[in-house]
């Protein structure tokens, strides 16, 4: 009996240029109504609702935000309840060694887009206040592979509206900030928005088999499709979603080529990110540990990439030291 073949898509550079200049206009224009009716401090007032983990009402909300989430808060038409619930179960199954990887891996990884990584370093917060701000991303992550938050409860897909809104508030934000540069692109571009839920599915995979997690072929199409619903619904264009690890594969590598260099920002924020382990843990030496394994997933050319400190002792000690208790329990509180 012949093999299956995977049909696979082929992505291009002019693909990925034409993305890298669109944001997300229906989330874009609640922005901009909201600035047209209420200026600047309606945003901010609208960014402090967003902020919110608890508080998913919209009745108090500008008539357009309450009407984008009355039309944007449904599953797309291809999206399969049993692979999402599968796909959520082996969230959870892997949640301690998934909260490692995206700690250690998807983060950093998302650091070396050298174009993208932009906003986060004009936003001072991710540089003052690292620690609730990947809180709050470790939050979000967690809330949406819960199930308790897709069935009669739509917490799910309000939490993810919400992020997609901030998005475009920091879009909005970024293009006044008198400092954006458009040879970077649109800020939170379809580009980096393609290349981050991907950190959230394709790298997660990645990271568990480096770590010697078994999986099954369909484990994986199931966590990747429930990522791809995730990605849908904070404003990814679905025509970018990878319908298959073969496609997320070739899209990873387009990504790179074309985005991951050295850069300050790049740089700083894994220097931020490093520090803020090293105070959660009280100990230089979950500093290193941390560095030793963003190494570890990254390689060594990557981790030079973001000035990630060498620490080849620890490094070869990485597959054993991060399947201790102790260790992944480090990471998944604050990310």
């Amino acid at each position: 009996m012949a093999l299956a073949v995977t049909p696979t898509r082929s992505f291009t550079d002019t693909q990925l240029a034409q993305a890298r200049l669109v944001g997300d206009p229906p989330a874009d224009a609640v922005i901009a109504a909201v600035v047209a009716q209420q200026g600047r401090d309606g945003v901010a007032a609208l960014m402090r609702w967003l902020a919110s983990n608890t508080d998913f009402d919209t009745s108090g909300q500008p008539t357009l935000v309450q009407q984008f989430f009355t039309d944007y808060a449904h599953l797309p038409a291809w999206a399969n309840p049993d692979q999402m619930r599968r796909g959520m179960a082996f969230y959870q199954q892997h949640a301690g060694v998934i909260g490692l990887v995206l700690g250690t891996f998807s983060l950093p990884y998302t650091y070396l887009g050298a174009n993208g990584v932009q906003l986060l370093w004009l936003t001072d917060r991710i540089r003052t206040d690292t620690a609730r701000r990947l809180q709050e991303t470790g939050e979000w992550v967690f809330a949406v592979n819960d199930p308790k938050n897709w069935g009669t409860s739509s917490k799910g897909i309000l939490y993810t509206l919400k992020i997609r809104l901030i998005h475009a508030a920091s879009r909005w934000f970024g293009l006044h900030t008198g400092r954006w540069n458009m040879e970077w692109g649109m800020p939170v571009c379809q580009e980096d928005m393609l290349g981050t839920i991907g950190s959230f599915g394709y790298i997660v995979l990645r990271g568990l088999r480096k770590m010697g997690v078994t999986m099954t072929s369909r484990e994986e199409d199931d966590y990747m499709h429930h990522i791809n619903v995730v990605g849908y619904l904070n404003g990814v264009d679905e025509e970018l979603l990878p319908h298959n690890l073969r496609e997320a594969y070739h899209l990873d590598k387009l990504i790179v080529r074309r985005q991951f260099r050295p850069s300050e920002a790049g740089i700083g924020l894994t220097r931020s990110l490093l520090d803020t382990i090293g105070k959660q843990a009280g100990s230089e030496n979950a500093r290193n540990l941390a560095a030793a394994q963003m190494r570890f997933f990254l390689g060594n050319d990557h981790a030079d990439a973001l000035g990630i400190p060498d620490v080849p002792v620890e490094s070869r000690l990485m597959s054993v030291v991060s399947r201790l208790p102790i260790f992944p329990k480090l990471i998944p509180t604050i990310v």
